[in-house]
């Protein structure tokens, strides 16, 4: 059973179907999917010269997977206007380094809108825009863009405890 110290009645976790995602102090409008959140940490293993049938590890190198944000394509242009700042064609400077990179943070609420969770992801930048789907005449869909960030790290907000829920 889930562990809920403010609110014991309740039993099941938290839904992934309301979230947030901010960057330069607002909300991106339209995200509907994001990717988990994945670090994988090498395993380094030695051995001991006088212990030949035994081997020892420990941790190496910590790599974060990059995370992908979709949404339906509107007016707001951020997705595109952040991957440009990686590369724009023909604009004399290929890569912004001054502002190509940035934190973003990831909130995720309760059924009643109320914020549970909170991510904070460091020095992103976009690896990979696509700027439309495949499109087909035959299909009832929203057209999508996304993008694929790249990062060097994310931490919880601990900040943020569990919510009085109503």
């Amino acid at each position: 059973m889930a562990e809920f110290t403010v609110n014991p009645e309740r039993f099941d976790p938290y839904k992934n179907f309301k979230f947030r995602v901010k960057w330069d102090g607002r909300y991106v409008a339209g995200v509907n999917r994001i990717s988990g959140l994945k670090r994988i940490t090498e395993v380094l293993i030695n051995r001991e010269g006088s212990d030949p049938s035994t081997s020892r590890k420990s941790p190496g190198i910590t790599e974060y997977e990059p995370i992908t944000l979709e949404r339906g394509i509107t007016y707001d242009h951020v997705f595109e206007e952040w991957a440009n700042l990686v590369w724009s064609h023909g604009a004399g400077i290929e890569v912004s380094l001054k502002d190509f990179r940035k934190d973003i943070r990831i909130e995720l609420y309760n059924e009643a809108g109320q914020l549970v969770y909170a991510y904070n992801v460091y020095r992103c930048w976009v690896s990979e825009y696509q700027a439309l789907p495949d499109l087909d005449a035959n299909c009832n869909a929203i057209a999508i863009e996304h993008i694929k960030i790249e990062n060097e790290g994310w931490e919880r907000d601990t900040a943020i405890t569990e919510p009085v829920e109503p």
